[in-house]
């Protein structure tokens, strides 16, 4: 599927990364930090500062430097604010200078469930495509980032079918992206729209597949919605993420089941 997506998509030319991550999910990854009654403030702390270093695929596939809110052009039907990607980012390339330019590739919308993201529907469509132009200029996908489940506490179908889901979905996009071995760091949910936030998060926690790590974000401070995390908690997240990177093993041939780590 990689290929035949690549004859439609090509990223506009110059300045290329080398080195590719992709951000999806629902709003956690998206970004809420800051936004308030639909109004972002505005604040950007240090960690997320813009990064000669650190370029974002566009809404219309052009590579431009990454700056807050990294999914403005994608989640466009609400507010943006602040995410984990740039301090994710920021904290990777300043422990590995090996990683060279970092591309950012935002595919996260809000509100979404595991349901929508399956292959053959529109996200699933959109994350190929973007991560197809991402790759044309002959660099690497480094990891998917991956912070979803929140719309999928409401109802107990969702929630018990919930692992099924997510395995399918990691299963096929690797698949799909000939990467068969793909590392993913999921986030385990740190809040829910609903009463089954327990049984999806036993299932985040509970991934066996190879390669795939989970940072748990329980205990992260929310916003006062009780839903979305807060700036802090989102550079913190982001910390959290470049630091299971950056010790992921890079051998194909070891299975890391997810684990939950600790902070």
């Amino acid at each position: 599927m990689l290929l035949a997506y690549a004859d439609l998509v090509s990223p506009s030319s110059s300045p290329q990364p080398n080195n590719i991550f992709l951000l999806a999910g629902q709003s956690n990854m998206s970004g809420r930090g800051g936004v308030t009654n639909g109004t972002w403030d505005g604040v950007v702390p240090p960690e997320c500062q813009p990064n000669p270093s650190i370029l974002r695929l566009s809404a219309d596939l052009a590579w431009v430097e990454a700056s807050e809110p990294l999914h403005k052009d994608i989640d466009a039907n609400t507010t943006c604010g602040v995410g984990p990607g740039m301090a994710f980012a920021n904290s990777a390339v300043n422990r590995d200078s090996s990683l060279g330019v970092v591309g950012l590739v935002p595919c996260a919308v809000g509100g979404t469930k595991i349901s929508e993201w399956g292959r053959g529907s529109y996200l699933y469509g959109q994350m190929v495509r973007r991560a197809t132009a991402a790759v044309r200029g002959g660099c690497r996908i480094q990891a998917l980032l991956w912070y979803q489940g929140e719309s999928d506490t409401v109802n107990l179908q969702d929630a018990e079918m919930y692992k099924g889901r997510l395995e399918k979905f990691f299963t096929d996009l690797r698949a799909d992206l000939q990467s068969p071995l793909l590392p993913i760091i999921q986030v385990a949910l740190a809040s829910g729209q609903g009463p089954f936030i327990d049984k999806v998060r036993e299932a985040q926690l509970g991934i066996e597949l190879p390669k795939v790590k989970c940072v748990d974000a329980k205990g992260l401070e929310l916003e006062p919605d009780h839903v979305h995390l807060t700036t802090p908690s989102e550079v913190r997240l982001g910390e959290m993420l470049a630091d299971v990177f950056v010790h992921t093993l890079p051998s194909p041939t070891k299975s890391n089941a997810a684990k939950r780590l600790r902070y």
